[in-house]
Formats: structure tokens, C-alpha cells, sequence
């Protein structure tokens, strides 16, 4: 007699993880009320906007679920992945001729203020003991160009979502406020107009926040501060690269880490970079062209900004808040120091 045997019921399966859609969906709505607010209020940047409507979004309780669960995948493949589209599509800023025309002097200015920056905020960040990546991140954004940077160098990195989203905040908030600020400065400390405007563009950390910054003291103060700041958006090749390398030398001397993968020495999209950087100098593509890709640029950097924003937790981090605002104001008074004492010691 043949034995009965219960039949069996075929292996549950897991639920689909969900795909990149409904978060690149929320980016794509972030990125249309970041555009909308800079239209009510051209004083804000749209991607200073995004950050802060990413920041927003995260900690609204009728969207905390979604944001942390289907939306999660998508907001990361936009903090990461078009990230590296926008830092590519921003070497179509700069031009060898740029970079040229702004002197010597002012070269070496530029030079001495990211190197003063990145090193006296990093040293900073490590005393006052800030977890993880923060320190390198914080500086990066203070002394290239702001979230861009941070972005670029998280990737090398490979840091945690958070202390990339924590550094963008805290970048973005201070480069917000040098808006609001410098231009009260203008007239007290002296400077010229074109002398204000390398002084923005050598202290403020967003392209968006520097026009928005220089363009209050005229035409000839905002020329002078893009061809400063795109000075500084040049360095962010090598200084990525520098960290790539630093990256893989720990790894080397780690057993634990042996096992690794190591970092490329030039990040492809870095590669990236610099090709577009040698396409703008041949002077072939047209204005049009030019124009779509500053678009395209702005949009997937406002996207990415979006998901870095949503990765912000509050609690977490009110618990080295203090140390992290700390650490913003004194990056920030040596960047303007600096900064300014470049300008004085390059003018007439």
C-alpha cells in the first residue's frame, strides 16, 4: 500500500525587490519643485533648492515610507549614477583658454585656497572627531565646488550614503548663506567690483551659488567670479585622483582589505571630465550645444542632489550636529580669509 504523502506546496518566493522607476520618478518631482521654487525666489540656486526639498521629503511622515522603502533604490542610482553624468557634462564649463586667461597670479591664488582649505578642514574634521568620510567629504565641498565635489570624491571613496548626504547638507547650507552674506561684505572690506567677484569665486563653493552671489555687484564682478570658480572646478580631476591613490595605498597596507577591490587612480567618469573639458577648448561645439548640456547638467545634479537629501537623517545627525556646524563656520572663515587675502595681494 502505497504510503500518502501531503503534497508539498512550492517554495514561497521573496517579493521583488523594487526597481530604480518610483525613486527616479520622486527625483523627477523634486527636480520640478526645485526648478519651480528658483522661479519664484532667483535667489536660490534650483540645486540648493533640491537639497533642501530632498531633506524635506525624507521626514514628512505621509512620504518617510516610501522615501526608505520602493523609492530608496532609485534615490541612490540618482545620488550616485547621474551624479557622475552632471560631473561629466560640467567640464563643458571650462575651457583651456579660461583657465589662461584669468593670469598666473590669480592661478596661484586659486591654488593656495583650495590647498589651505582642504588640508585645514580635513585636519579640522579628523580633532573634532566627525565619524567616517565627513572630514574628507566637508572638505572637498569647501575648497572645489561644493556638491559636485563631495560626489566625485565619495565615489572614489566609496563612502556611506550618509556621510555624503550629511557633507552636501552642511555645503549647501553654508554656500546658501554666503548668497545672503557676501554682498553685505562688498562695500565694508573695500574690494572693487571685479575684486568681489574672484573673491566669490574663490570662496563660494556652488557655480549656481557663485552667480547668485556675484551677480548682485554687476556684469563685470560675475565674469570675473565664473573664470575663478571654474579654476577651481579644474582642480577636482586631480584632487579626485589623489584620493583614489591615497584609497588604494590603505587598502595595500590593510591585510583585511586585501582582498578588495582598489579604486581605479582616475575614476572613469573623471576621464570624463577631461575629455569634455578638451572637447569645450577645441571651440567646435556651438552655443546651442553648449547651452543643452549646462541644462542637462543642471537637471541630473539637481536629481542627484535630491537623493542625497532624502539619505539625510536628522536624529542622526543632531547627535554631531554641533560638531558638524562647528566645523562648517571655521571651514567657511578660512575659505573667505584666504580668499580674500589672495585677492588683495593679486590686485593692481
Amino acid at each position: 500500500m502505497a504510503l500518502l504523502q501531503r503534497p508539498t506546496r512550492p517554495p514561497a518566493t521573496a517579493p521583488a525587490a523594487p526597481g530604480n522607476l518610483p525613486g527616479l520618478a520622486l527625483a523627477a518631482l523634486g527636480v520640478a519643485l526645485a526648478w519651480c521654487v528658483h522661479l519664484l525666489l532667483p535667489a536660490v540656486p534650483m540645486l540648493t533648492a533640491a537639497v533642501v526639498l530632498g531633506i524635506v521629503v525624507a521626514h514628512l511622515p505621509i512620504a518617510r515610507p516610501l522615501v526608505r522603502g520602493a523609492a530608496r533604490p532609485g534615490l541612490t542610482f540618482a545620488g550616485k549614477r547621474l551624479m557622475r553624468v552632471g560631473i561629466v557634462l560640467l567640464g563643458l564649463k571650462l575651457g583651456l583658454d579660461d583657465v589662461l586667461g584669468i593670469g598666473w597670479a590669480t592661478v596661484v591664488m586659486v591654488l593656495a585656497v583650495v590647498t589651505a582649505t582642504f588640508f585645514g578642514t580635513w585636519w579640522l574634521g579628523r580633532k573634532m572627531g566627525l565619524p567616517g568620510d565627513q572630514p574628507l567629504l566637508i572638505a572637498t565641498g569647501y575648497s572645489i565646488c561644493g556638491a559636485s565635489a563631495i560626489g566625485a570624491v565619495a565615489e572614489a571613496t566609496e563612502s556611506d550614503e550618509r556621510d555624503t548626504a550629511t557633507s552636501v547638507a552642511l555645503v549647501t547650507l553654508c554656500g546658501t548663506l554666503a548668497i545672503a552674506v557676501l554682498p553685505l561684505l562688498h562695500g565694508p572690506l573695500g574690494l572693487t567690483d571685479p575684486e568681489f567677484g574672484r573673491w566669490v569665486g574663490a570662496s563660494v563653493h556652488d557655480v549656481g551659488q557663485v552667480v547668485a552671489t556675484a551677480q548682485t555687484a554687476g556684469p563685470g564682478a560675475l565674469g570675473e567670479a565664473v573664470l575663478v570658480k571654474l579654476m577651481r572646478v579644474a582642480l577636482l580631476a586631480p584632487l579626485v585622483a589623489a584620493v583614489a591613490l591615497s584609497v588604494r595605498a590603505r587598502r595595500r597596507q590593510t591585510p583585511a582589505a586585501a582582498g578588495q577591490k582598489r579604486p581605479p587612480i582616475v575614476p572613469l567618469f573623471v576621464v570624463g571630465f577631461l575629455a569634455m573639458v578638451a572637447l569645450r577648448s577645441t571651440g567646435v561645439l556651438p552655443g546651442v550645444a553648449l547651452d543643452v548640456a549646462q541644462h542637462a547638467q543642471e537637471l541630473l545634479l539637481a536629481a542627484a542632489l535630491f537623493g542625497l537629501g532624502s539619505a539625510v537623517h536628522l536624529p542622526s545627525l543632531a547627535r554631531t550636529g554641533g560638531r558638524v556646524a562647528g566645523l562648517g563656520l571655521c571651514a567657511w572663515v578660512v575659505v573667505a580669509g584666504v580668499s580674500y587675502g589672495g585677492v588683495l595681494l593679486t590686485s593692481g
